[in-house]
């Protein structure tokens, strides 16, 4: 399981021109789920993704997380993570987990961020979104955890 972590001034999704949600101060969660993965890889990231200290301290420093400054999370699937273009032009998904398998573990690594205590918001699975942010710094993390 990926998720590309952003740290966000403010980020929001819309679907068929329609908002679906928004937030502020926070973080913006693209979530992959790889062939696999199991609900001790979305309870790892989860717990990753809501304790990662990238929100600065009084003194500048990158020693907060979203936990300690009471910042909100977008957590929107993005199977494309497990994009390879290693090979030829066109990407490769073969790694990306089928939507059946999928979205249950996105749902319960939404569930698992939001039992931090977070305010946590979400895409719309499967759907055509436009995703804007407000990226903070930048600050861009790439967190981990393969199936065992």
């Amino acid at each position: 399981m990926r998720a590309l972590v952003q740290r966000v001034l403010g980020a929001s999704v819309t679907v068929a021109g329609e908002a679906v949600s928004s937030i502020g101060p926070g973080l913006l969660i693209l979530l992959g789920v790889r062939e696999g993965d199991t609900e001790a890889e979305a309870a790892f990231l989860a717990d990753k993704c809501a304790n990662l200290r990238i929100f600065e301290d009084a003194d500048g420093k990158m020693n907060l997380s979203a936990l300690e400054i009471g910042g909100e999370l977008l957590v929107v699937s993005q199977f494309t993570l497990y994009g390879d273009c290693r090979k030829g032009r066109r990407p490769s998904f073969v790694q990306a987990a089928r939507p059946e398998m999928s979205e249950p573990l996105y749902k319960r690594f939404v569930q698992l961020c939001g039992e931090t205590g977070l305010s946590v918001k979400t895409g719309e699975f499967g759907a055509n979104m436009k995703v804007e942010l407000i990226n903070d710094g930048p600050v861009t993390i790439l967190a981990e955890k393969e199936a065992s």
